[in-house]
C-alpha cells in the first residue's frame, strides 16, 4: 500500500526540517570511492531520511561536496595538456547535479520501499556572496590535491593560485570561502517544499555568485561552507528544526583527549563559551556549532548535530546534540 508523505502524520505533528549532509558521509571508505560506492552511502543516508518523511515531516536537504570537487580538480589537473581547466564554480555545479542525482534516486527508492508516494527534486542553486567579503583578500580554504613546494609555486605563478603549506602534509591551493548572503533560487525551493516535494538544494554550499550593478550574476572562484549556506536556507524557510548530519553521533568536549565526553544539549550561551574555549576544531565542528547557533538565535527553534544513523532517533529518542535558545 502506498501512502502520502503529507498525510501519514497529523499536521500538528509535522515539522519542516532542513538537513545538511556532509560530503564525506557519501564516502564510507576512502579506499572505495567509486560512483557505485558513493551511491550506496547515499542510499543508507536516504533510508534514514525516508523514515522522517514517512512520519509526515517535510524535508529539505543540503549536502557537502568537498571530496567530490577534489576528484574533479584532480581529473582536470591530470588532463591539462588535453582539456581546458574547470572553474571552481562549475565544479560546484557539477557536484550539485551528480550528488543531487544520487540522493534523489536513492530517496525515491527508499520512499517506495517504505510505502510512501513522495516527490523528490534537486535544485541547482546559486548562492550570492559579497565581492567585498574579507576572504577574497585572504583565501584560506584548502582544495584539490597535495603538491610539493616546487609544483605549488609553479602553479601560483602560471595560474595565479594562492598556495600554502598544509600541516606538514604538502602544499595545497587555497581559495576564498565567503559567507552566504542570499539564495538566488529560494522562491523555487520554498514553493516546491510547500507543495510537499522533498527538495535537495544549496549543494556544496551553493554555486558562489555575486550580483553585478545591472542585476546580473557572475560566478566566482570560491567555495561556501555548506553548514552556513544550509543555516541561511533554514532561516529563510522558517524551518522548525535544523539538523547537521556528520561523522559523529554527538558533539564531544575535549575531543581526542582522555577527558573526552559527549554533550547531549547546550544552550546558546554554553555554545558560545565552548567556542571561546577552543573546544571545536576550525573546518570541522566549529562551523557546525556556529551555523546551528545562528539558526537557533534567529528563529528560536532547535538545532541538532548527529550522524546519519541517528537522524530518526535524534527526533524521537533524544540522540545527538541539541542546541537550544
Amino acid at each position: 500500500m502506498i501512502v502520502s508523505a503529507l498525510t501519514e502524520t497529523p499536521e500538528v505533528d509535522s515539522k519542516l526540517i532542513v538537513i545538511a549532509i556532509g560530503g564525506n558521509s557519501l564516502i564510507e571508505n576512502p579506499k572505495h570511492v567509486t560512483v557505485n560506492s558513493q551511491y550506496e552511502a547515499a542510499r543508507k543516508t536516504a533510508a534514514h531520511i525516508a523514515r522522517l518523511i514517512k512520519e509526515g515531516h517535510r524535508v529539505v536537504i543540503a549536502h557537502g561536496n568537498g571530496p567530490q570537487v577534489g576528484y574533479i580538480l584532480l581529473r582536470a589537473e591530470n588532463s591539462l595538456n588535453i582539456l581546458h581547466p574547470v572553474p571552481l564554480d562549475s565544479c560546484v555545479a557539477d557536484t550539485q547535479g551528480a550528488i543531487g542525482y544520487q540522493l534523489q534516486m536513492a530517496l525515491r527508492n527508499e520512499l517506495r520501499k517504505a510505502g510512501v508516494d513522495g516527490e523528490v527534486a534537486t535544485v541547482v542553486t546559486l548562492v550570492e556572496v559579497s565581492e567585498d567579503d574579507p576572504s577574497f583578500s585572504n583565501p584560506t580554504k584548502p582544495i584539490g590535491s597535495f603538491m610539493n613546494r616546487e609544483e605549488a609555486l609553479r602553479r601560483a605563478e602560471q595560474q595565479g593560485w594562492s598556495v600554502v603549506e598544509d600541516a606538514g602534509r604538502g602544499w595545497r591551493r587555497v581559495v576564498p570561502s565567503p559567507l552566504p548572503v542570499d539564495i538566488v533560487e529560494f522562491g523555487s525551493i520554498r514553493t516546491l517544499s510547500a507543495a510537499g516535494v522533498t527538495v535537495i538544494a544549496a549543494g556544496g554550499g551553493g554555486i558562489p555568485v555575486c550580483r553585478q550593478p545591472d542585476g546580473s550574476y557572475k560566478g566566482l572562484e570560491a567555495v561556501i561552507d555548506k553548514d552556513y549556506a544550509a543555516a541561511l536556507l533554514a532561516k529563510k524557510l522558517g524551518a522548525d528544526l535544523f539538523v547537521i548530519s556528520t561523522a559523529v553521533p554527538e558533539v564531544c568536549l575535549d575531543f581526542g583527549k582522555p577527558t573526552q565526553r559527549p554533550v547531549s544539549s547546550m544552550s546558546l550561551d554554553e555554545a558560545a563559551r565552548y567556542i571561546a574555549e577552543g573546544q571545536f576544531a576550525p573546518g570541522s565542528m566549529l562551523p557546525k556549532v556556529r551555523a546551528l547557533s545562528d539558526f537557533v538565535r534567529t528563529t528560536g527553534n532547535t538545532g541538532i548535530i548527529t550522524d546519519p544513523q541517528n537522524l530518526y532517533d535524534a527526533l524521537y529518542n533524544g540522540r545527538g546534540t541539541r542546541i537550544t535558545p
